[in-house]
């Protein structure tokens, strides 16, 4: 409980609730008034397969950035926060935290975490099972691609059991989206080391750019059919920018601290 305001005694109150040094002072009685506060839960999980690093590193910096800012927020509203990895398993990488000082140990946890293997996100949100205890806030921070191109929309459903808030931050990088490639090429997938060399036209890459809008679309229209925010973010927009848009969004995450 916190502290909110004072208000005159009445006879029907409970005598013990009167602020005896209020008293002693101005020779009124008056009782103190609190306000329930509730407590959060703080759940960062954080694709950590190869795809979040490679080729474009800046998704990764853009991803640790966005955790280690809502890991300080909700200390510093002394909430507690925990930190998980996913690629093809979810891992707990720190166990719940609380107090501003913490902060180091979550920008060290981070920082160590390596990024490699696939990403299997629905086998991550089957396993991962947060507490129905208490009340949680669960930002998931990933670009979600998977093996199959619609594995992370099937597993959006997974989050309609989970308690609390839930957030979908998708980082991807502008040749993501966008590539800036023609002709003879060789491409390399990432996670799996398959290659593949063919000739690429503009038309390849305009059908390439709708399948991607369409992917992203439908990640959208899923998260919101299971009341999830969505929220893509380019991994060369300004942090702090795109994190205020986050927070007017209306996270409890926000109005905790």
């Amino acid at each position: 409980r916190e502290f909110k305001d004072y208000r005159h005694y009445t006879p029907r109150e409970d005598y013990r609730a009167i602020d005896w040094r209020l008293y002693a002072r101005l020779d009124k009685l008056f009782v103190r008034l609190y306000e329930e506060t509730q407590e959060l839960n703080l759940h960062i999980l954080l694709d950590t397969s190869t795809s979040m690093a490679q080729p474009f590193p800046e998704k990764r910096r853009q991803a640790l950035r966005f955790a280690v800012a809502l890991a300080y927020l909700a200390l510093s509203a002394q909430q507690r926060v925990s930190v998980y990895s996913m690629s093809d398993t979810v891992h707990q990488e720190l166990p719940p935290l609380r107090g501003q000082g913490n902060i180091e140990k979550v920008i060290q946890a981070v920082s160590k975490l390596k990024f490699d293997g696939l990403t299997n996100m629905k086998r991550c949100f089957e396993e991962y099972r947060p507490s129905k205890q208490r009340y949680g806030i669960i930002f998931v921070i990933s670009d979600f691609f998977g093996q199959e191109i619609g594995s992370a929309t099937e597993a959006v459903s997974r989050v309609s059991a989970w308690p609390g808030e839930n957030h979908f931050l998708q980082i991807i990088h502008p040749e993501e989206r966008q590539p800036e490639l023609e002709g003879e090429l060789e491409l390399a997938e990432v996670e799996t080391g398959e290659r593949r060399r063919f000739w690429l036209t503009k038309k390849d890459v305009q059908r390439y750019v709708e399948t991607f809008d369409a992917f992203s679309e439908n990640l959208a229209r899923e998260c919101a059919s299971h009341r999830v925010d969505f929220l893509q973010i380019s991994s060369n927009e300004a942090s702090e920018e795109r994190f205020l848009d986050l927070l007017v969004r209306g996270s409890a995450l926000a109005g905790g601290a």
